[in-house]
């Protein structure tokens, strides 16, 4: 690889990292909003993302109810939790989100022993059942509240996430940038409850909206074998 080439791969993760502290230090003075256990408040620089046991990733892969399945079989991971992330109203409801207009996009919250399954294997899964090259849509649901989104927690993950996009990117399998966002995160708002475990407590419609989403079809169509 050239000079240039390098140099054009290295600079967007050095441009991000500085975005992300500006971010976070712009809205370091907002801590009005509500924050989960082991998350940071709004925009704060945070720390870390884990601890010795516990640690915390955010993805946004389209419709919350199809994000869950994948990360609650993956061994590690200690809980999920669907809601909003990286939009401008305070607990925002599922029909602000949904209508559009907020910022938001439905995501998941996983909690996760780092211990066992690391944050690059949870990027693993997280693109596995994502479409990559959609731009402010997953499948059948359209609007930027279904964007595919990694949200970082820190610095390194931030980093991590941008080299899986890069390679992604390099692997001949895609050949063309991917449209998704790799950004800082913010406050998280979980759903409401009847949102929570959907695919458990409702199996049958969670497999009929799936079905008919077209969503396992097109994981096929891009990755070559079925998401799980």
């Amino acid at each position: 690889m050239s000079l240039r080439s390098r140099l054009s791969r290295t600079l967007p993760l050095t441009i991000l990292l500085m975005a992300f502290v500006s971010a976070c230090a712009e809205q370091a003075e907002d801590s009005s909003a509500p924050v989960l256990p082991g998350e940071q408040a709004a925009g704060s620089l945070p720390a870390s993302a884990s601890g010795a046991d516990e640690a915390v990733a955010i993805f946004a892969g389209g419709c919350f109810w199809c994000m869950e399945p994948p990360f609650d079989k993956l061994p590690g991971v200690k809980s999920t939790t669907s809601g909003y992330i990286g939009g401008r109203t305070p607990n925002p409801s599922y029909e602000q989100v949904s209508s559009g207009g907020t910022g938001h996009a439905e995501a998941v919250r996983i909690v996760y022993d780092p211990r066992t399954v690391t944050y690059q294997e949870l990027l693993g899964v997280f693109w596995r059942n994502i479409d990559p090259y959609a731009v402010n849509y997953q499948f059948c649901d359209h609007g930027d509240q279904y964007r595919s989104a990694i949200f970082a927690l820190d610095a390194e993950q931030l980093k991590l996430a941008v080299q899986s996009k890069l390679e992604l990117e390099d692997a001949q399998h895609f050949g063309k940038p991917l449209a998704t966002q790799v950004v800082a995160a913010s406050t998280f708002y979980p759903a409401e409850d009847y949102h929570q475990d959907y695919y458990v407590k409702n199996p049958v419609r969670y497999k009929y909206y799936r079905y008919s989403c077209g969503r396992d079809k097109r994981l096929e169509q891009v990755w070559g074998t079925p998401a799980h």
